[in-house]
């Protein structure tokens, strides 16, 4: 047997070395799942594991905790328990490196890409749960854990490569002088990127690989061309690495920081990649290349290409362009997180605030200045580099202490988070509970203990990166007032705006004239004219704050220009002058929200309440704040009037925390959700309460509205309509209501709903509440517009097509009785949960995609419900997972797509690996839509879209810039479609 068991194993063995673990939520559980597991070994395996936990009791502890916490590392545990005791067993440093070479050397002569990939996939899961079993029991520190992952990914990368090159000698493709190392000589160059190329990989990290190609490789065969062959490689390189099998995984790998991924192929000359640099190159490329390392491939070619990078990255001469390049970096990492706020429940640990990525930047926006004329500051790894900045005096060395102390701590956490599930995922959980468990598996006693240190970093870290730009590096602070009345020829004005950032001083110059001319509708007063003149000085400030100084001075005046009344709005903001880069967002990117404010000014008064950047209102909230607004209303017209209201401050603030960033587009969905259902509730009471004065009661009466399409699923947007569903019943043998006009059963009912729609979409000064849509009901625009419970199930017992099956499986019951809902929820769980044939409902739901597919069409990328691959085939598998499966799993129910997605996984009627697919497809395809609903109101063309648009989409999407958000959509859609066609067909 390949295991050791306690009494063999070496002094320096994994499990006598542990020295930390994770603290037990619920020891007799997570013991008990352990013994389960234990009782279900082999005999020897079984006996092995209980000695080491015997000898050594704190690895008995460790894989308690892991049985409690991380289902992903169990996983690993329970796969191959033999493997869990050798790694038990060995010196883990020594373990680690023999088994990356071993296995990489039988990649190298894999008798197949099918083998090669097995091979990967099981050094990988080995080594993952090696990798974990030392971080979680402190035997290694936080940063040999992300040297040990790195040196992981680095083999693994030239191992698939080295293969590759092997089969393409063998097709005669290239020509190696040096079969057994073909990579030498041909031109083929790999960088690793990001954390990979600094030595810094996180647990669950992604690969950032460019995959670059000399056009006159010396070893091609005369014959081929190139750029296909090396596109190719490139391909099949991703391929090895992250397709997902029976194993698993080896990385995930992103090959979009390439110059202009979205129009460029993934391997790309190094010829035409200089070239870019040198004419395009943006700042975020030039902090990423700090980081860039030839990994794989032609190591000399490499090492050439990165020297003739370095001009690009490395400037000279500290100028006026290199400081705006800094600003643009600061700029674009101020996603108006709130200025100071800093959480513990659902804080990023990464990009929030005092997070990660404010520690990286601190350090290479400092090398990006000054590494140019100091080359010792051309350092990869962020702590050495923090390091060097200290020892060459640009930080503190109290500095360097407080932010690597910080930065270890980060990663630490940010590893323990990626432990629990494999997920990159960088945010801790969103209650106190969950943040109690998580604290416990990270070593601590209580969440309480945990958010003392984890506080404590983040403020440092706060502190520091707030005092960045400290000392006025671009000497505005040296400058004399100005005279924004002069305009564009005054060249004192034209410098003391280049130095704030604008790039076109000039057209900004002459804007600002314009305003202090007061010659605008918002400035007839006197007092309102004074009040902004005073203000255009911090404006300006302001305004030079935003991402885009010179287009938020254009939108900015198109504001101006809409603005009915402006005395409220310009004392507002020049009281709370941290929101005029915020607004200067909300005018470039979403025009819709700045005709909104420009219409009603009043509306921004959120965004000066201090629960703004913090908790989104949950439902009990929003009916206090909404029957508040409500309480005084003296008439049916300004009671729609004051709903009105609400519902457009309520859409204008959550709007503005999806372009800030600060909620995730779930969580917006549901704000939005949450608001609309409140609304429906409260005009469903005043509308029975005034037609019940006109017609009176029928015994018995119940009414319910039943939520569909996004509204029931909780994931609605900006500018969703409200799918709704009216059901009712009463007393059969009494139908006649007893009011003075008198109406009976049926016919009062859809007078009813109609008054009811009529609330909502009747326009008043205020506009529209909603738009409603009734076309889910039974038969559709051919039946009633309301319809009695026992009809509803009838119909829906036996003449519903499937595609209404699939639409209820989103129905959610938002406004009744709590009787009269329990009926309705149990009718619609019993159609749900019925028998159904898995081949017939397949044949429905894939002529129904293909029905829509005629219908709207799903050429186009960016609509993203309808394209090929985006969230309409989503839905439609988790619609038919639950069709499907209901029966035997009721548990697979749910109106949420994500979580139906998560259940179908855990039930084992969804693979792990198109579950992830289908996951981060939702989730990218929600945070986007969420941003293209709030600032597009047709179809989104990004070549006719705005630049705050396309950053806003790219920070949205997690990417570098909107190029890299284009392929990476691309990508997502095909991987999606695929997955479609193997459920559905």
């Amino acid at each position: 047997m390949n295991f050791s068991a306690p009494d063999t194993a070496d002094k320096g063995c994994l499990a006598a070395r542990f020295v930390d673990g994770p603290r037990l939520s619920d020891a007799l559980d997570a013991e008990r799942r352990l013994a389960g597991w234990l009782a279900d070994l082999e005999p020897a395996h079984a006996a092995a594991v209980r000695q080491f936990a015997a000898q050594f009791p704190q690895a008995g502890i460790i894989l308690s905790g892991i049985a409690e916490a991380s289902p992903y590392l169990f996983d690993l545990m329970r796969a191959d328990a033999a493997r869990l005791v050798r790694l038990l067993g060995r010196d883990p440093d020594r373990y680690l490196a023999e088994l990356i070479d071993n296995v990489c050397r039988e990649v190298s002569d894999a008798t197949s890409e099918a083998h090669a990939m097995q091979l990967l996939r099981r050094m990988k899961s080995e080594a993952a749960l090696l990798i974990a079993l030392c971080d979680i029991g402190g035997v290694w520190p936080v940063m040999r854990v992300t040297s040990a992952l790195t040196g992981l990914a680095v083999s693994s990368v030239q191992a698939a490569l080295r293969y590759l090159l092997r089969e393409a000698t063998a097709r005669a493709k290239i020509s190696p002088p040096d079969p057994d190392r073909p990579e030498e000589g041909s031109g083929l160059i790999v960088l690793a990127m990001g954390k990979m190329g600094a030595g810094e990989l996180n647990y669950s990290s992604d690969i950032d690989l460019i995959v670059f190609f000399d056009s006159s490789a010396p070893t091609l065969a005369p014959d081929i061309e190139p750029q296909p062959f090396f596109v190719r490689l490139a391909q099949g390189l991703s391929r090895i690495l992250q397709q997902r099998t029976g194993d698993g995984y080896v990385f995930r790998v992103d090959l979009r920081l390439r110059p202009d991924p979205a129009s460029t192929q993934v391997a790309i000359s190094t010829e035409a990649a200089l070239n870019y640099y040198e004419r395009e190159g943006r700042t975020w490329e030039r902090a990423a290349m700090i980081k860039a390392r030839p990994c794989a491939g032609d190591a000399k070619a490499g090492e050439a290409m990165v020297a003739d990078i370095a001009p690009f990255v490395w400037r000279k001469h500290l100028d006026f362009a290199a400081l705006a390049d800094v600003h643009d970096m600061k700029r674009q990492m101020q996603t108006y997180r709130g200025q100071s706020d800093i959480a513990v429940e659902g804080h990023n640990v990464k990009i929030g605030r005092g997070g990660i990525r404010e520690i990286e930047f601190f350090a290479q926006t400092q090398q990006l200045i000054a590494g140019g004329r100091h080359p010792e500051l051309r350092v990869r790894p962020t702590l050495q580099a923090l390091d060097v900045l200290a020892s060459s005096h640009w930080i503190t060395f109290e500095a360097r202490d407080q932010m690597s102390a910080a930065y270890v701590f980060l990663r630490r956490v940010e590893h323990r988070l990626q432990m629990v599930a494999d997920e990159q995922t960088h945010a801790l959980p969103d209650s106190a509970e969950a943040v109690e468990r998580f604290a416990r598996f990270l070593g601590y006693d209580s969440r309480a203990s945990f958010a003392v240190d984890l506080l404590g970093h983040l403020s440092v870290v706060q502190g520091h990166y707030g005092k960045l730009f400290e000392g006025d590096p671009a000497g505005t602070a040296k400058l004399p007032p100005a005279d924004y009345s002069a305009g564009p020829n005054d060249q004192r004005l034209l410098e003391h705006l280049a130095a704030l950032g604008f790039k076109k001083p000039a057209a900004a110059a002459s804007t600002v004239q314009q305003w202090m001319a007061g010659d605008y509708r918002a400035f007839r007063q006197a007092a309102t004219r004074n009040a902004f003149v005073e203000f255009v000085p911090a404006l300006i400030e302001g305004l030079a704050n935003a991402e885009e100084p010179d287009d938020a001075v254009a939108a900015f005046d198109r504001f101006l220009q809409a603005l009915q009344r402006g005395g409220r709005l310009i004392s507002l903001l020049g009281q709370n002058r941290d929101l005029v880069a915020l607004v200067a967002l909300i005018l470039g990117a979403a025009p819709r929200l700045g005709d909104m404010l420009a219409r009603q000014p009043q509306i921004m008064d959120g965004l000066i309440d201090p629960r703004f950047f913090g908790a989104m209102p949950d439902q009990r909230e929003l009916s206090t704040r909404l029957a508040a607004t409500l309480a005084d209303a003296n008439s049916y017209e300004e009671f729609l009037d004051r709903l009105r209201l609400f519902g457009q401050e309520s859409l204008f603030l959550i709007g503005t925390r999806i372009l800030s960033g600060t909620v995730s587009a779930s969580q917006a969905g549901v704000a939005f959700a949450d608001v609309a259902e409140g609304v429906v509730d409260t005009v469903h009471g005043l509308v029975t309460e005034q037609f019940a004065a006109q017609h009176g009661r029928i015994k018995d009466q119940e009414t319910a509205i039943l939520a569909m399409g996004r509204l029931g699923s909780r994931e609605m947007t900006a500018s969703s309509d409200l799918d709704l569903i009216l059901l009712y019943d009463f007393d059969h043998d009494q139908p006649d209501s007893d009011g003075a006009r008198s109406l009976t059963g049926a016919h009062y009912f859809a007078r009813f709903t109609q008054r009811l729609i009529s609330a909502f979409t009747t326009r008043t000064n205020y506009g529209v509440l909603y738009e409603v849509d009734m076309r889910l009901r039974p038969s559709g625009r051919a039946g009633p517009v309301a319809s009695r419970l026992d009809s509803f199930a009838q119909y829906q017992d036996r003449d519903a097509w499937t595609w209404e099956h699939m639409a209820l499986t989103r129905a959610r019951v938002i406004s009744a009785s709590p009787d009269f809902r329990q009926k309705i929820e149990r009718i619609i769980r019993e159609v749900l949960t019925r028998p159904r044939d898995a081949a017939g409902v397949a044949t429905d739901v894939a002529d129904m995609r293909r029905a829509v597919a005629l219908e709207k069409g799903e050429e186009d990328v960016w609509d993203l419900k309808y394209a090929a691959g985006g969230l309409i085939d989503i839905d439609f598998i988790a619609q038919y997972l639950q069709l499907v499966h209901a029966a035997a799993r009721p548990d697979i129910l749910d109106v949420s797509t994500l979580q139906v997605l998560d259940n179908a996984a855990r039930l084992g009627v969804l693979s792990a690996s198109s579950a992830e697919i289908l996951r981060a497809a939702a989730r990218l395809y929600h945070d986007l839509t969420q941003v293209l609903r709030l600032c597009v109101t047709g179809k989104f063309r990004p070549e006719a879209a705005g630049v705050d648009l396309l950053r806003v989409m790219a920070r949205a999407g997690d990417a570098p810039d909107f190029s890299s958000l284009a392929a990476r959509v691309k990508e997502i859609q095909t991987e999606v479609r695929r997955v479609f066609s193997e459920i559905v067909g």
